[in-house]
C-alpha cells in the first residue's frame, strides 16, 4: 500500500467497479453463452471445457507483461486497450456466430479482462492507507466481478431465450464501451519512487517466499472450485432439460450470493482475519462440492450454489489483501500478475480435464475431487496467518 498515495474516494471507488461490473459482465455472459451454443449445435463436453479454458488463455499468457506494463504506465492506458479488445471479441461472434469465433471471442474478451483487473487492482492496492482500508476496499472492489457474473449470465439466458444467440452477443459486445465512460476520470497515482541504485526484483523472486507459495497454493485450489461451477453448472443442466434462463438463474444465483457476502465485508473488515476467513470457506466449499451432485432439480441446484457463492465470495478480498501486504510497492502490478498467471494457468488445463473426466466418467467426480483437494489444502490457509513477534 502507498500511504503517500491521496485517498481514493468514495465516488472514484463506485466509478471503478461500475467499470470493472461493465467489462467483466461481458466476458462472464459469454462465458456462458458460447458454451451453451456449442452444446446446443452437437459439440461435446470436452470441446465445452476448451472452449472454456481460453477464456484463461491469453490472461496466462499476458498477466506477467500486463502487470509490468501497469507499473510504467498506471491505470488508463491499459484499460483503455481492454475495452476496445473486449467489445471486438464478442462483436465477431455477433457477426459469425461459428465455433472457431466463439473461441477467438474467447480468448479476447477474457485476456481484455484479465489484463483490466490487474490495473484496476494495482491502482485501488496502491491507494489503500492502511491493512483495514486494503480489506475494505478490496471487498468493495470485489462486488464488481461478482455482481457481473450474476448480470452477464442472467442477461445473456434471458435475450437468448427471447432472440437468439446473436442478440445476446450484440448486447454483451456493448458493455465494455461503457467501462470508458466510467473510469475515463480517474486520476493517475505518482509513479513509485525508486531509490537511486536500487535493482528491482524478479516476479518469479516473490515464490522465494513462504507466505507468496502458499498464497498462490491457496488461491489456485479456490479459483478451481470457480472453474469447477461454471464448467459443470450448463453441462449438468443442459443434460436435466433446463432452459438457458434457468441455467442463467442458477450461475446468476452464485454470483448473487458472492455480492451479498461481499457487501458485508467492508462493514466487518476491522474485525476480521484473513486467514480465519480464507480457511473456513475452504472447509465449507469441500462440504457443499461433496453434495452438490446429488442436486437434481433447478430448485436445489440453486441453493447448491448460492450457499457455494457466500463462500467462496469471501474468499477474494481476503487474498487481495494480503498480496498487498506481503509484497513490495514497486512489484505490486507484477505480484498480480503472477497471481493471474498461476490461477489462469490452471483455468487453461482444468476445464479440459473436467470435460475428458466429465465425459467418461460423470461430471460427479469431477465436483468430490476438487472437493476433497480444497479440504486438504485449508491447512495451508491456516498457515497464513503472519508470525507472531515476541518482545
Amino acid at each position: 500500500m502507498n500511504t503517500g498515495a491521496a485517498r481514493l474516494g468514495s465516488v472514484a471507488l463506485a466509478r471503478l467497479i461500475a467499470g470493472h461490473i461493465s467489462l467483466h459482465a461481458c466476458m462472464a455472459g459469454l462465458r456462458m453463452a458460447a458454451p451453451l451454443m456449442a452444446l446446443r449445435e452437437g459439440h461435446s463436453a470436452l470441446a465445452v471445457g476448451v472452449l472454456l479454458s481460453l477464456f484463461a488463455l491469453t490472461q496466462v499468457v499476458l498477466a506477467l507483461p500486463a502487470g509490468r506494463y501497469a507499473d510504467r504506465n498506471g491505470f488508463k492506458r491499459p484499460v483503455g486497450f481492454c475495452v476496445l479488445a473486449a467489445s471486438a471479441g464478442a462483436g465477431l461472434a455477433v457477426a459469425f456466430p461459428v465455433f472457431p469465433v466463439l473461441c477467438l471471442s474467447a480468448l479476447m474478451t477474457g485476456g481484455a479482462t484479465g489484463v483490466a483487473s490487474i490495473s484496476l487492482q494495482r491502482h485501488v492496492g496502491r491507494s489503500a492507507q492502511n491493512n483495514t482500508e486494503l480489506k475494505r476496499m478490496f471487498s468493495w472492489l470485489s462486488i464488481g466481478p461478482a455482481l457481473s457474473n450474476f448480470v452477464g449470465p442472467l442477461s445473456a439466458g434471458l435475450l437468448i431465450d427471447a432472440g437468439g444467440f446473436r442478440v445476446a452477443f450484440f448486447a454483451l459486445a456493448c458493455l465494455p464501451l461503457m467501462t470508458w465512460l466510467w473510469v475515463r476520470r480517474t486520476v493517475e497515482l505518482p509513479a513509485v519512487a525508486v531509490t537511486p541504485g536500487a535493482t528491482k526484483g524478479r516476479a518469479w523472486d516473490l515464490l522465494r517466499e513462504p507466505m507468496m507459495r502458499r498464497l498462490m497454493l491457496v488461491n489456485w485450489l479456490l479459483s478451481s472450485c470457480w472453474d469447477v461451477h461454471t464448467f459443470v453448472v450448463p453441462v449438468l443442466g443442459h443434460e436435466r432439460g433446463l432452459s438457458a434462463s434457468e441455467i442463467g438463474a442458477i450461475l446468476g444465483g452464485f454470483a448473487l450470493a458472492a455480492t451479498a457476502v461481499r457487501v458485508a465485508l467492508p462493514l466487518l473488515a476491522a474485525h476480521l482475519r484473513e486467514w480465519v476467513v480464507v480457511t473456513t470457506a475452504m472447509l465449507a466449499t469441500a462440504v457443499l462440492f461433496a453434495v452438490y451432485p446429488f442436486m437434481s432439480d433447478a430448485l436445489t441446484m440453486g441453493l447448491c450454489s448460492v450457499l457455494l457463492g457466500l463462500s467462496l465470495g469471501s474468499v477474494q478480498p481476503m487474498i487481495m489483501s494480503t498480496l498487498h501486504q506481503i509484497t513490495p510497492e514497486a512489484q505490486h502490478g507484477e505480484a498480480l500478475g503472477f497471481r493471474m498467471m498461476a490461477i489462469n494457468g490452471s483455468s487453461v488445463l482444468m476445464p479440459m480435464l473436467f470435460g475428458s473426466v466429465g465425459a467418461v466418467m460423470g461430471v460427479s467426480l469431477v465436483f468430490w475431487t476438487v472437493g476433497v483437494s480444497v479440504a486438504a489444502g485449508a491447512r495451508s490457509a491456516w498457515r497464513l496467518r503472519p508470525p507472531v513477534h515476541k518482545p
